[in-house]
């Protein structure tokens, strides 16, 4: 697919076809690879959580001493600012304040310090109804090449928008090592997750992704994601319950390693640090089998 973004327009005969039998996604240039650092792509149902488990995992890497970059791939532009304290300028926005000339770019113009060295980027997305998000990834990981960047960094982190079918939700898939699925013990998030489990398999036909497993956010209990990790074949890395601390660092703009200490919060500060200590280790590439839409609409709930 070429697409021009200021316009809007795109056409399809360019589209490759080892994305899929019947794919129109945007097509990103294959030698635009993120080849230095260990990539994970944080994907889920939207509202689910996909932005504070990032940030906060972001934070976690950072404080075993890893170089981080994370990348927000959601129109909405604010998967960084419990890291920054304030919603950034995205790419396309500063792309279209030099008529998409990206050689009158500097680093700093795009790439922001956040919480603890974290590096932020947002790469946000055309106007609604206009064009592809998944050709503003593509600018976004160009960028960065051309700018040295990825030389300096150990993790990147993709937050994820959660459309399923959107360019913008694949693009991550093209860079990622492993993907990631969060997801809260109930029926519309497990019914996601299933989906992004079609999509993640598909993907890893033709590029190096794989499943690395599921993070259950927002959940006392897991009985439902366990039923159905064990009839696919995933695997629970990380279990966050549904805390108030949780919901107040939002609104304090802060991640979680901000707040006022408490036993609750060590525990979850603690969490997220296994989890980013056994990523950085590397997990096992999990070859999951995502159930038919009936299927599934049978299998969950109470029995």
């Amino acid at each position: 697919m070429t697409l021009d973004l200021k316009s809007g327009c795109g056409t399809c005969e360019d589209v490759s076809p080892p994305d899929g039998d019947g794919s129109v996604q945007v097509h990103l240039d294959p030698t635009v690879r993120i080849d230095t650092a260990k990539v994970f792509a944080i994907y889920g149902k939207g509202g689910i959580g996909k932005s504070t488990t990032s940030s906060n995992l972001s934070v976690a890497f950072s404080k075993l001493g890893k170089r981080v970059l994370q990348i927000g791939c959601d129109p909405k532009h604010d998967s960084t600012f419990t890291l920054t304290k304030r919603l950034i300028p995205t790419v396309i926005d500063i792309l279209g304040e030099v008529d998409f000339h990206s050689e009158e770019l500097r680093a700093d113009d795009f790439v922001f310090e956040g919480y603890n060295g974290v590096m932020c980027v947002e790469a946000g997305g055309p106007p609604a109804g206009t064009g592809c998000g998944g050709y503003v990834v593509g600018q976004t990981v160009k960028l960065l090449k051309e700018h040295h960047l990825l030389e300096d960094t150990d993790v990147v982190i993709f937050d994820v928008l959660g459309d399923v079918v959107c360019g913008g939700f694949a693009a991550p898939l093209q860079h990622a090592n492993r993907a990631l699925i969060v997801t809260a013990n109930d029926f519309d998030s497990i019914f996601a997750m299933n989906r992004i489990v079609q999509a993640i398999k598909a993907k890893s036909k033709n590029y190096d992704v794989r499943l690395g497993g599921v993070i259950a956010n927002r959940s006392d209990e897991t009985d439902e994601i366990d039923r159905f990790n064990a009839a696919v074949g995933l695997k629970t890395l990380a279990r966050f319950p549904n805390l108030d601390v949780i919901r107040r660092s939002r609104l304090k703009k802060a991640t979680l390693f901000e707040m006022e200490p408490s036993p609750e919060l060590e525990a979850v500060q603690k969490e997220y640090l296994n989890l980013a200590a056994a990523l950085w280790a590397g997990t096992d590439p999990l070859d999951a089998d995502a159930m038919k839409d009936r299927e599934l609409f049978d299998f969950l709930g109470f029995q």
